[in-house]
């Protein structure tokens, strides 16, 4: 016999659609007043609380530029080899900095063949070009290779070697005045024996001017975090994506409150150092208390909520997005820890109310799914365009993995298999900045109604009211033909 009791263990759960929060009196002219920084973790803050979710349909290399030159940060997804996301991780780092410390050269005994592959799959115009000894000979650009069509030619016949170099610890205005009066992009910063130690680009200047709250490490680089899992191997993985400049390290897992998760990060605390650690699933605050006693430096909430998940579906086990956040900042909030509210978000009201709730970060994935800069190709349906998204934990991508892993696939284990996510097609939305901008903008306008000038104000001020069906209804358009 059970030993529950409906009347007294039962409580209610709600999600974002169930409250609604109250107006107030404001003092807020204008929302382009509020500001939107907040903490992801401990140690890393944000100009704008938007974090692109670690799905294989959302978040590589250029969706992490895009988001963390807006203010935001990605997650680069797990499901790759270690090389490859390896590879994605420096792809962000490269793409803006100070100086690029690691810039991609090759060797003087290369070919044309070789250049064409790295700047292909490093998505640049220009690679370096060095001796044995690492001194700097030349520069091949694009233009270098108009009408060349012989790969095996030497990069010797094409590369150009009068090259405008800077010394060791040029500042930043000394650079741009070197790109101003000799016309170039690249600036290679050299040592006293002429061995190369940088890459100072006028793009990355101009995209500091352009971009003035993009999120960036100590060294002016763009901020990227990348997801691990929970096996022996994932160790490994950690340390070698610190080594490549991650700024924080995801242990992401459906069921985050379990045994395996907090052994997981007892180790990676021992081994990565200075990076942040954010640990997830959970939808409680006694999971939360687990994760940040282990050493968490934000805890990601979210069990069943995301739009491709069907956990609760599946297993019959999660908690209403908002509950669940407001359950686990209780205990966050003691810790002085970030929640990081992943799954439920449809709009940028929901933003809102998961923020006023307590979560200092949300996480995105199906609406930036549909951007060009997700992952997959756009797919032409009579009613529209759309984009692929797929939960973690769907069938597809189980395959998927499986494939990348063993070279092959165990159908018996796959039959076995039981998915808590779907596959499906999100509508094409255009570049993520536009999505991003909708949402941003919606969220200093929830401000300016609570009477908020930043966020901590937001979660000082906010007062939820709860809703019935009906007031859900009266909420959006309605008694009228939208087009």
């Amino acid at each position: 016999m059970s030993k529950h009791n409906i009347e007294n263990d039962f409580k209610t759960g709600y999600t974002f659609d169930d409250v609604l929060l109250i107006p107030q009196r404001s003092s807020i002219s204008s929302r382009k007043d509020t500001n939107l920084q907040s903490n992801l973790t401990k140690n890393i803050k944000l100009n704008i609380p938007i974090v692109s979710a670690n799905m294989d349909t959302v978040t590589e290399s250029s969706m992490a530029i895009k988001i963390a030159s807006l203010g935001g940060i990605g997650i680069i997804h797990r499901f790759m080899t270690i090389e490859e996301q390896i590879s994605e991780v420096l792809s962000v780092k490269r793409s803006e900095g100070i100086v690029i410390e690691q810039p991609v050269t090759i060797n003087q005994d290369g070919n044309v063949g070789q250049i064409k592959e790295l700047m292909s799959l490093h998505k640049i115009g220009g690679i370096l070009v060095k001796d044995n000894s690492n001194k700097l000979l030349g520069i091949v650009t694009k233009r270098d290779l108009f009408f060349e069509y012989e790969d095996s030619k030497s990069v010797q016949d094409v590369m150009t070697k009068d090259l405008i170099t800077a010394p060791e610890g040029t500042s930043l205005d000394d650079a741009k005045k070197i790109f101003i009066n000799n016309k170039i992009e690249k600036l290679p910063i050299v040592n006293s024996s002429n061995e190369l130690v940088g890459l100072i680009t006028s793009k990355d200047i101009y995209k500091r001017d352009k971009f003035p709250i993009s999120s960036k490490d100590d060294k002016g680089r763009l901020m990227v975090g990348a997801a691990i899992g929970v096996r022996q191997e994932d160790i490994e993985r950690a340390v070698k994506l610190t080594e490549a400049g991650a700024d924080t390290i995801v242990i992401d897992i459906a069921h985050g409150h379990s045994d395996h998760t907090i052994n997981m990060l007892s180790k990676i605390k021992e081994k990565i150092g200075k990076a942040d650690i954010i640990v997830g699933n959970v939808a409680t605050g006694e999971g939360t208390k687990d994760l940040i006693e282990a050493g968490a430096d934000a805890v990601k909430v979210g069990v069943g909520s995301g739009s491709i998940c069907i956990t609760r579906i599946v297993t019959g086990a999660g908690v209403p997005q908002l509950t669940a956040i407001l359950d686990c900042v209780s205990i966050a909030n003691e810790y002085k820890i970030p929640i990081i509210a992943d799954g439920g978000i449809r709009n940028s009201g929901d933003i809102t109310k998961a923020i006023a709730a307590g979560a200092s970060t949300v996480m995105i994935g199906s609406m930036l799914a549909g951007t060009d800069e997700s992952p997959g190709v756009i797919v032409s349906r009579p009613n529209g365009r759309y984009k692929m998204t797929r939960g973690m934990a769907s069938l597809g991508a189980a395959v998927d993995r499986s494939i990348k892993e063993t070279k092959s696939m165990d159908e018996e284990e796959m039959l076995e298999y039981v998915p808590e996510g779907v596959e499906a097609l999100v509508q094409y939305r255009g570049q993520a900045s536009e999505v991003i901008g909708k949402l941003v903008g919606g969220l200093r306008s929830g401000l300016s109604y609570c009477n908020s000038k930043n966020i901590d104000e937001l979660q000082k001020n906010s007062k939820f009211i709860r809703i019935t069906g009906a007031g859900k209804a009266e909420s959006g358009a309605h008694d009228v033909l939208v087009d």
